[in-house]
Order: C-alpha cells, then sequence, then structure tokens
C-alpha cells in the first residue's frame, strides 16, 4: 500500500475532498466530451461519405463540417462567441459567480453545465464510500464517468458511442482478470449474452413490426454491464432498466405531447439500471426474490 493510500485510510475526509474536487473537473470535461463527440461523428462519417459521393458533394455543404476535436476549437460563448477564459471554466463556480450568464453578452448558459458538473461529483462520492480506498473505486469512477457520458449524448442525439462503449466493455473484461467482481467466465458469458439477449430482440421485434425499436449501442451497452456484473444480473437490469423506461415514456407521451413514433433513448435507463446493480444488485435481486418469488 502506497503513502497516499494510507493518507487516504488515515483521514478519509480528505479522501472524499481529493475525490469531489478531481470528480468536479471530470465533470467539467464531460459537457465537453457530451457536446463535441456527437460533432466530431458527424465530421467523420460526412468525409466518408464523401469518398464514395465526391461529384454530388457540393463545396458548400462541405464547409458546414468544421473539423472538431476534443481541445480545439477553444470553448465560446454559443450566442456571441466569446472565448472562455480559464477563470470563467472552474466547474459550478463560474457559472454561479456569473448569475449563469455569458461574461460578454449576458446570455444565458444553461444550468446544464453546472448540474452534470454536480451529478458527477455526488456519484463520484457515492463510489468512493462505496468501495473505499481500493482500486476497485478507480474502475468505477471510469465506468461512472463514462455512463453520465453515454445518458446525456444518448438523450440529445439518440446515440451511444462506440468510442465510449467498446473500452467500458474491454475494461470490465480486463478487471475481472482477477476475479474483482466476478469470474472472468462469467464475465465472458455475461458480454455474449447483454449482446445477443438484445440482438434476439431487436430482430424479432423487426421482423414481426418492420420497426427497429432500439440501436445497435444498446446492445453494446447491455453487453458492457455483463461483462461487469456477469450474466446472473442481467434479468434484474433489464427489469429495472424496462420498468423505468416504461414509466418515464408513458409520462413523456401523456403530459409532453410525445408522439408514440418519435424513439425514445433506452440507453439512459440501461445506464442508471446497471450503475445500481454494480452497486447493489445482489440485495435487490435477494429482496426481490424473497418478494415476489
Amino acid at each position: 500500500m502506497n503513502n497516499l493510500s494510507l493518507l487516504f485510510l488515515q483521514y478519509p475526509s480528505f479522501f472524499y475532498i481529493t475525490v469531489s474536487l478531481i470528480s468536479l473537473a471530470i465533470g467539467s470535461f464531460l459537457n465537453v466530451v457530451i457536446y463535441r463527440t456527437p460533432k466530431m461523428m458527424e465530421y467523420t462519417w460526412y468525409h466518408e461519405c464523401r469518398e464514395y459521393l465526391a461529384e454530388e458533394v457540393s463545396d458548400v455543404e462541405a464547409k458546414k463540417f468544421t473539423p472538431v476535436t476534443l481541445s480545439k476549437p477553444d470553448s465560446t460563448c454559443p450566442s456571441c462567441g466569446h472565448k472562455i477564459r480559464f477563470y470563467e471554466n472552474i466547474p459550478v463556480l463560474s457559472w454561479l459567480f456569473l448569475k449563469g450568464k455569458c461574461s460578454q453578452c449576458t446570455n444565458s448558459i444553461s444550468v446544464r453545465y453546472p448540474l452534470i458538473e454536480i451529478s458527477t461529483m455526488l456519484l463520484s462520492l457515492i463510489v468512493a464510500q462505496h468501495f473505499g480506498v481500493t482500486i476497485t473505486t478507480l474502475w468505477v469512477l471510469l465506468l461512472t464517468w463514462g455512463l453520465i457520458t453515454l445518458t446525456m449524448i444518448d438523450f440529445d442525439h439518440m446515440l451511444l458511442p462506440d468510442q465510449i462503449t467498446l473500452p467500458l466493455l474491454w475494461l470490465g473484461l480486463l478487471i475481472n482478470i482477477n476475479g474483482t467482481f466476478i469470474p472472468l467466465t462469467d464475465a465472458v458469458i455475461g458480454a455474449a449474452v447483454g449482446y445477443m439477449s438484445l440482438f434476439s430482440v431487436f430482430w424479432l421485434f423487426k421482423l414481426m413490426t418492420g420497426k427497429e425499436g432500439m440501436g445497435y449501442g444498446d446492445f453494446k451497452l447491455f453487453a458492457v454491464f455483463g461483462a461487469w456484473l456477469g450474466w446472473q444480473l442481467l434479468p434484474l437490469l433489464i427489469l429495472m432498466a424496462s420498468v423505468v423506461g416504461a414509466i418515464v415514456g408513458i409520462a413523456l407521451m401523456l403530459f409532453k405531447n410525445h408522439q408514440k413514433e418519435q424513439g425514445i433513448p433506452f440507453g439512459p435507463y440501461l445506464a442508471v439500471a446497471g450503475w445500481l446493480t454494480l452497486l447493489w444488485g445482489e440485495g435487490i435481486w435477494s429482496w426481490y426474490l424473497q418478494k415476489f418469488l
């Protein structure tokens, strides 16, 4: 055990303060990832299409898709283009100090940014408290931050990018080589069962209705939780996600004039259910079996 771990064990408050500060900074970075990843994907898709449709795609259309990375261009106000200075980008505090407005044009800055930062901090603290000063905390924090990103991107664009889901899948398999959560055999079977179960439901639904009920990203996200949790807890996970998704979907149709034909992303409900299952799944499953079976 290194000196830093000993320090965290001796002074738990220092451990939680460190997790809070790091996760706030991570939350600020996640805002960038959530906003820019779909744009990076659009840029890639568009230029891949141009390779095959070069004569049919005009240069005017091409100019609509400018190169974007997670670091470039610099963050700016979407209304006036004001370059965000470093002291205007301090998690939560800058938004409060600026009263939720741009320092130049005074247009509103969405409250979503500090909410994501605060949510990242709170969820990270729950993970830290649950797993303590262990390497497992680090692994689960990486998963948590990835799930926050996937949740928001899916809400915005109904996309679950492979750039995020696939690394989480491989991470789940790798950390279970030593049985961190489950034996490696269960992790491999869980990943396969997670993917193939939703894949089968997708094709069965499509053959019966001619419509696509979910996206391939949902299969991969379910495989992620299979790799982390094993196949045994997947029934609980899909049950929780389906119940929450059904409740939210019905509420949207009743209170927000949500059209029945309009898609509802399933990824966020899988992410929430999977995160809860990872932390408290065994207890929830035991309660369910005793209560209803």
